[in-house]
């Protein structure tokens, strides 16, 4: 078997017969289909509609991750996460969605940008896709730093080894999803054929097509 052509995601679209959205709210919707299966016969799936995420592993020159940690109500907790945030314009470029939150989150800048990976952050209850990056080159951005406001007042960064948040993540210290993702990515890229296999950061995103501008 060629595992280039055969392993990987493919689009496909199963026969739906109703559908409404009962929730919508300012960011985010709960949508609720009767999808068919296989065997001929009807099932209710309700999901939340989200318009997309970006968000950045930063790493400075001393293999050290930029990271944040804030209080997330859903689970009770406050979680060390990477910069992220909404791509709530319609068609905005990804890559300009994910300087900005490295800007007001971090008053950080990048000189090098690459795509780390692209996934689903839960498929089987959300359509939420999510392009994390590599950023590397750092330096302080120009300027007065982003007014915070609402739950990003508290707010904490600190910048972790790389080695060190392998540690945490499987020791199970460490939770989001995102970061997970984006620490054993970047490892498995550094011990594995280096950096230069990722992909450029103006790559095609099918989940989230963009304009290149």
């Amino acid at each position: 078997m060629d595992f280039q052509q055969q392993i990987r995601d493919a689009a496909e679209q199963w026969p739906v017969r109703a559908g409404e959205t009962p929730f919508k709210g300012r960011v985010t919707g709960v949508r609720t289909e009767e999808v068919q299966m296989p065997d001929g016969s009807w099932a209710r799936r309700d999901y939340q509609t989200h318009p997309g995420s970006v968000s950045v592993l930063a790493l400075d020159d001393r293999q050290r991750v930029l990271i944040l940690r804030q209080y997330r109500h859903p689970v009770r907790q406050r979680l060390w996460e990477l910069p992220a945030g909404l791509l709530d314009v319609p068609g905005e470029n990804p890559l300009h969605a994910a300087q900005r939150e490295l800007y007001e989150e971090a008053h950080c800048k990048a000189g090098e940008w690459r795509v780390l990976v692209d996934f689903y952050t839960s498929p089987g209850g959300t359509d939420e896709a999510l392009r994390l990056f590599l950023a590397t080159d750092l330096s302080e951005a120009e300027g007065e730093r982003y007014a915070a406001h609402g739950e990003e007042l508290e707010i904490e960064t600190a910048r972790v080894p790389l080695e060190e948040l392998i540690r945490l993540v499987l020791a199970g210290e460490l939770h989001n999803p995102t970061l997970i993702t984006g620490t054993l990515a970047l490892h498995a890229a550094l011990t594995g054929q280096g950096l230069d296999i990722l992909r450029p950061a103006d790559s095609p995103w099918p989940a989230r097509p963009f304009r290149q501008d």
